[in-house]
C-alpha cells in the first residue's frame, strides 16, 4: 500500500484547512503586529512560490533559524508543503552547534530571520556550504524571500507532501552527548498533533502565550490552537514583567513553561497584583518541578497546572492532568502522569524484559508519533530500538493505576559502594524542602565508594540552610545510601537552552583528569 493512501492528512493539510476555515480570525499577535488566518494562508502560498523561484525542491532539507516569528513559522509550513524536510536550529544555540546541525542534516538551504539572528545568519552563510540562503527580510547576506513573496502578490498554498514523506529532523538537546537528528515522517507529525488535541485539555478557543521557542516543544501547541480557532501570542523570550502583563492584557488562557520559568513567575513581586484569572491551563515539562513550589503555584494561581512528559524521540508520552494536581494527594506530584492513549508504554530491564510490578525499569514506548530513526546513525538507531521498542533512557516505576514515576535518566545513575542511586529520587526529596529553590544531584569521584552522591543546592531567598541538616533530611526519607555525602550551596545551576539543568557542565570540574565519568 502506498504511504499516502488510507492515512490521515499531513499536518500541512491540517494547518491549511484550519487557516481557510476561519479567515477573519487573528492567528498570531506579537509586539507591533498581527497576522490573520487569511493572511497566514496567503503568506504560506506566496512564500512557496518564492521558495520555488529560489530553487528549493521536494526532498531537499532546509534549516531555519529564528526567534518566535509568525512569518518564519509560516515559512516552515510552506517548505513542508513543498515536500522539503525542515530542521529548526535552536534560537539560543551556539555557532558550533548550528554548524554541526546544518552539516549533519545535509541542509540544502538556510532560512534566517535577520530581525533576531542577522549576525549568526551571516556567520552561517559564510562558514556553512549551503547552495541557498534565504532571509525573512532585508539583510547583508542571502536572498530576501519576504521581498520576493511580496512581489508575487498572491498565490494559493499547496501541499504536495505525502504522509510517508520525511517532514522534520528534530535534534536532541545534547545533554547526554552530541546532538542526534530524530527523523519523523508527516504521518508521525500529524499523530503528535492529534495526540495533543486529544489529551492536553486545551481551552475551547485557545489564547496561547508562547514565550519559549515555538521551534521546539512550545511549538507543539501552535497548530492545535489554530485548529481550534485560537490565537497565538508570541514573545521573543521569557521576560517576567512582559509575560505577566501579556497574560492580563490579552486574557491568555493557556501557556507552556519549564519549571524554572514558573519559579521566576512565583517569585516576581508583581504576581500578586496581576490578574491571572483568565488562565485555564499552564503546561509544564522538560524537568521535574519542586512539590513545594507546585503547591505554592496551585494556591496563588489556581488549579491550572498540567505536566507533560515526552522527548525529542517521542512526544507526547504521558500527561499528569489538572485533576491530578491535588494538594490533598501530593504523592502524585512526583509522577509524570499516565500514558497518553496513542502511546504503548512498558518498563523494561537491561535484558529488555518487562520488569515486575513496582520495580524500576526503563520507559520503552511504541507510538505513531515516535521518530523513525536517528539520521545517519544506524548503530544508535538499532540501540535505541532494541527489541522493537523505543528506549527513552528514563528509569521509572509504575503504580497500580499506571501512573509513571521517573526515578532518573539511565545514564545519570550513580553507583556508590555497589549500590545504585538514582539522582532524581534524591533531587525530589531535596526540592520538597521548603527552603530549597532548586537542587541537582551528581556522582563525583570518591576513593572508597567509587562515586559519592553530591548535591548542589540553590536556597530560596532569605532562607539559610545547613548542609548537615539537608543530608539528614534525605537520610530520614531515603536512607543512608542515597543521602548526599556532600552538599554545596550555589547561587544558580547551569541550564541548557531548553531549561534543563546541564549536568554535563556540573560534572565536568569534578571528573577532570579521569578517563571516564563513572567511579
Amino acid at each position: 500500500m502506498n504511504d499516502h493512501i488510507g492515512i490521515a492528512p499531513t499536518v500541512v493539510t491540517m494547518t491549511l484547512r484550519a487557516l481557510a476555515r476561519r479567515p477573519d480570525r487573528t492567528a498570531f499577535v506579537w509586539n507591533g503586529g498581527s497576522l490573520s488566518y487569511a493572511g497566514a494562508y496567503d503568506l504560506i502560498g506566496r512564500l512557496q512560490a518564492a521558495m520555488v523561484a529560489a530553487g528549493l525542491k521536494r526532498g531537499q532539507t532546509a534549516a531555519f533559524l529564528s526567534a518566535n516569528s509568525a512569518e518564519t513559522w509560516c515559512a516552515g509550513i510552506a517548505a513542508q508543503g513543498l515536500g522539503l524536510v525542515v530542521t529548526w536550529l535552536h534560537p539560543l544555540g551556539s555557532l558550533a552547534d548550528h554548524l554541526d546541525v546544518v552539516a549533519d542534516a545535509g541542509a540544502f538551504a538556510l532560512v534566517v530571520d535577520p530581525k533576531t539572528h542577522a549576525q549568526r545568519g551571516g556567520e552561517l552563510a559564510g562558514q556553512a556550504a549551503l547552495p541557498v540562503v534565504l532571509t525573512m527580510g532585508s539583510a547583508d547576506f542571502g536572498r530576501d524571500v519576504m521581498s520576493d513573496a511580496d512581489r508575487i502578490g498572491s498565490a494559493t498554498p499547496v501541499d504536495i507532501s505525502h504522509a510517508g514523506d520525511y517532514a522534520i529532523i528534530n535534534y536532541t538537546g545534547g545533554t547526554t552527548g552530541k546532538s542526534k537528528g530524530a527523523m519523523r515522517r508527516h504521518r508521525a507529525v500529524a499523530a503528535s498533533t492529534l495526540a495533543v488535541m486529544a489529551e492536553f485539555e486545551l481551552p475551547e478557543t485557545p489564547r496561547y502565550l508562547a514565550a519559549a521557542p515555538i521551534t521546539h516543544v512550545s511549538g507543539s501547541l501552535v497548530i492545535p490552537s489554530l485548529i481550534r480557532g485560537g490565537t497565538i501570542h508570541l514573545l521573543k523570550g521569557f521576560e517576567p514583567d512582559q509575560f505577566l502583563a501579556t497574560i492580563e492584557r490579552e486574557k491568555i488562557n493557556v501557556t507552556l513553561m519549564v519549571p524554572t520559568m514558573v519559579y521566576v513567575m512565583l517569585d516576581h513581586p508583581k504576581l500578586g497584583a496581576t490578574d491571572l484569572t483568565s488562565l485555564d491551563l499552564i503546561l509544564y515539562g522538560a524537568s521535574p518541578m519542586s512539590p513545594t513550589r507546585l503547591v505554592e503555584g496551585l494556591e496563588r494561581i489556581g488549579p491550572v497546572f498540567s505536566q507533560l512528559y515526552g522527548q525529542t524521540e517521542c512526544y507526547p508520552v504521558s500527561l499528569l492532568r489538572k485533576a491530578d494536581h491535588d494538594a490533598k494527594r501530593p504523592e502524585l506530584f512526583a509522577s509524570c502522569g499516565h500514558p497518553v492513549l496513542s502511546c504503548h508504554v512498558t518498563l523494561r530491564d537491561d535484558d529488555n524484559e518487562e520488569v515486575r510490578p513496582g520495580e524500576a525499569g526503563e520507559i520503552c514506548v511504541r507510538a505513531p508519533q515516535a521518530m523513525e530513526q536517528y539520521w545517519r546513525r544506524p548503530e544508535q538507531t538499532a540501540e535505541v530500538f532494541a527489541g522493537g521498542w523505543l528506549h527513552t533512557g528514563d528509569i521509572a516505576r509504575a503504580d497500580d493505576r499506571g501512573y509513571l514515576y521517573i526515578v532518573d535518566r539511565k545514564k545519570d545513575m550513580i553507583v556508590s559502594g555497589g549500590f545504585n542511586v538514582y539522582p532524581r529520587e534524591v533531587e525530589d526529596v531535596l526540592s520538597s524542602h521548603p527552603d530549597v529553590a532548586m537542587a541537582a544531584v551528581i556522582g563525583v569521584p570518591h576513593p572508597k565508594w567509587g562515586e559519592a552522591v553530591k548535591a548542589l543546592v540553590v536556597a530560596r531567598a532569605g532562607r539559610p540552610l545547613v548542609a548537615e541538616a539537608l543530608i539528614e533530611f534525605v537520610r530520614h526519607r531515603k536512607g543512608g545510601t542515597q543521602a548526599p555525602k556532600q552538599v554545596e550551596f550555589v547561587d544558580e545551576l547551569p541550564l541548557t537552552a531548553v531549561g534543563k539543568v546541564d549536568k554535563k557542565v556540573l560534572r565536568a570540574r569534578y571528573w577532570e583528569g579521569h578517563a571516564r565519568q563513572v567511579g
